[in-house]
């Protein structure tokens, strides 16, 4: 079974730094660093909103929002959304709903939406005896009032063509399925050669408001 699944590759920040090796890949990966104060703190004040996320977890489970507003800082972990009137009280907060765990900080992406909720897409990559092959190209438009678009979490599925028509423009559909095919076998070099033995792959890709690919993470057991 373990064959058939392929090597495991849980750790994002590992997986990142291979793909940051290709001049090609690393446009598209948004500034990542380690979670700690100061890093947390530089990256608000850059970016304004940051996604923070578990090093190893999967689902969209741990990851919260984070952004700069008029009176201090909010999050928002699953539904509920907190607000600070200062960085300690902010970091104290997400400390305790991290309980330990290592965790990253990425630049936040205002995706494009399909009405008001926001979609990604996962394409999913399999080695066989023939070669790498495409099983899957899906959009995955978020719950109401969540900003994770997990199907684990009430995500809804659609295809990757539809969705890029309703989030973006129909003249688009093309354009974009295919640069996410040509991200998908860049990266897959890019990984296979660092970590031999992978044979599934997943991949997270977001479509900003502007129309530009950003690639979120790559899943070495993808669902």
């Amino acid at each position: 079974m373990e064959d058939q699944l392929g090597r495991p590759v849980p750790d994002k920040w590992v997986k990142q730094a291979a793909l940051l090796a290709s001049p090609a890949l690393a446009p598209h990966i948004p500034p990542t660093k380690r979670y700690n104060a100061v890093n947390l703190k530089s990256m608000l004040a850059k970016h304004q909103m940051v996604v923070i996320k578990p090093v190893v977890g999967t689902g969209g489970h741990g990851v919260i929002k984070v952004w700069k507003t008029n009176t201090g800082f909010s999050y928002t972990s699953q539904t509920a959304t907190l607000a600070f009137s200062s960085f300690e009280a902010l970091k104290s907060s997400l400390d305790k709903k991290r309980k330990n765990r290592p965790y990253l900080i990425q630049k936040g992406i205002r995706l494009a939406k399909v009405g008001g909720r926001p979609i990604d897409y996962r394409v999913k990559y399999v080695k066989t005896e023939a070669g790498w092959e495409y099983r899957s190209m899906v959009g995955r438009i978020a719950k109401p009032g969540l900003f994770v678009t997990n199907l684990s979490q009430g995500g809804t599925m659609v295809t990757a063509a539809e969705g890029i028509r309703r989030s973006l423009s129909p003249s688009l559909v093309e354009a974009k399925k295919q640069q996410m095919r040509d991200l998908t076998v860049e990266s897959t070099r890019m990984l296979e050669s660092r970590f031999p033995g992978v044979t599934q792959l997943g991949f997270d890709y977001g479509i900003d408001t502007s129309g530009k690919i950003w690639i979120f993470e790559v899943n070495t057991r993808p669902q």
